[in-house]
């Protein structure tokens, strides 16, 4: 199955080919759309440079910092218009291992959507202040318990969509 992997990105030259590396590692039908938002310190240039060496790498060079919601929005429509299988999010600062891409994909045997958590067995988050961690845990509980969602991680970035769910949701 043809999977993307949105990484959208603002100044992230110091993770952006070990991710990217990283995350084709995992398997042939992988590839890697970056969107970026006009990243002052070159990490648009990196990945450009990079894509020289594979067709698996794609980038959407943004104008300016448009915001994270939208960079989404613009890998989904990439994803529908080439026709992925599955569209996977996830961050550059490796707060979402590489290694449980497969296991996202795997999972889409029988699910529309496959949501990953930071915190199904205990607290797994690297490269996060003490601060924004607790922060994380804490509105994650809260909107788990005012939801009454059994998520264990709704405000995670790390999740893989069926393409056709996309289609049916999104307005082009």
């Amino acid at each position: 199955m043809r999977t993307l992997v949105i990484i959208p990105t603002y100044n992230e030259i110091v993770n952006i080919e070990r991710i990217i590396i990283a995350v084709l590692k995992q398997h042939d039908s992988i590839e890697i759309l970056v969107v970026d938002d006009n990243s002052p310190d070159g990490t648009g240039k990196q990945v450009l440079t990079m894509m020289k060496d594979s067709d698996r790498i794609h980038l959407l060079a943004r104008s300016g910092k448009l915001g994270l919601g939208t960079a989404y929005v613009e890998g989904f429509k990439f994803a529908i218009q080439h026709k992925y299988d599955y569209v996977v999010e996830m961050d550059a600062d490796f707060s979402h291992d590489p290694k449980d891409v497969p296991l996202l994909i795997g999972a889409m045997e029988d699910h529309d959507l496959v949501i990953g958590s930071r915190y199904v067995s205990g607290v797994n988050v690297v490269n996060w202040p003490m601060a924004r961690l607790l922060l994380s845990y804490f509105a994650s509980f809260y909107v788990k318990i005012i939801t009454g969602m059994s998520i264990d991680d709704p405000t995670g970035g790390f999740k893989c969509f069926r393409r056709e769910v996309l289609d049916i949701c999104l307005p082009w």
